[in-house]
């Protein structure tokens, strides 16, 4: 009885070293900086890629996990790590769509400033040249106006509704986030319903046999010497 007990305990320490993973969870750092469209561009097709490796690697660890000992730890730390490689993506993403906007932003202000220029250079040189007799008298027209401001105007109400539009897109990511992580959650509470029962039954198993040694160990001790 005693060997059994000790080989029972082996096993258990050999169970929760192999549940326990040599790898720490990775730390969540920051994206790197973008500095070009092109790149900004790379990096977005990059997060696609990436994301779906990211879930292959997490269904894979989740098969791995119900063949150990301690199957809920070893799930609890499969999603940390599937946790934080999906934010260090989404912070990838972001910044690249970020850098786009902006870059967009500042495109259309250069073009709204050069044309500011051109118009100022168009007025400085009719300013500077001499009127043309007019053969009739007619009214003077009227001093053109400045498109710039409504060039401006309607750029902001583009940005706005595209800042209006991400902010929408945002929280429909993150309702299905959330649903996601509560379909997780439900699996996950039925697969330790299953392993918790399985355990149950091993557990019951080993009484049942631990019990039917004694009684025989019981009855050869008290049976009469031949």
């Amino acid at each position: 009885m005693r060997a059994l007990r000790s080989a029972g305990a082996a096993g258990m320490l050999a169970a929760l070293a192999a549940c326990a993973g040599p790898e720490p969870v990775p730390r969540e750092i920051p994206p790197p900086p973008v500095t070009s469209v092109a790149q900004a561009d790379q990096q977005l097709a990059a997060v696609a890629r990436e994301r779906a490796a990211i879930e292959a690697r997490f269904a894979e660890r989740e098969r791995v996990c119900y063949t150990k000992f301690l199957v809920t730890n070893c799930i609890n730390e499969a999603r940390e790590r599937h946790r934080s490689a999906l934010a260090a993506q989404r912070a990838i993403e972001v910044q690249a769509a970020r850098f786009k906007r902006q870059a967009k932003v500042d495109e259309r202000d250069r073009n709204l400033a050069e044309a500011e220029q051109r118009y100022q250079e168009q007025e400085a040189h009719l300013a500077a040249a001499p009127p043309k007799p007019a053969p009739d008298v007619a009214p003077a027209p009227a001093p053109r106006k400045s498109s710039v401001p409504a060039r401006t105007a309607q750029r902001d109400a583009r940005v706005r509704a595209a800042q209006q539009k991400e902010a929408a897109e945002t929280d429909k990511r993150a309702a299905n986030v959330r649903a996601y992580e509560e379909r997780k959650a439900e699996s996950e509470e039925r697969q330790r319903r299953v392993a918790q029962r399985q355990a149950d039954k091993a557990a019951k198993a080993a009484r049942q046999a631990a019990e039917s040694a004694d009684k025989a160990k019981a009855a050869a001790a008290g049976a009469p010497a031949q």
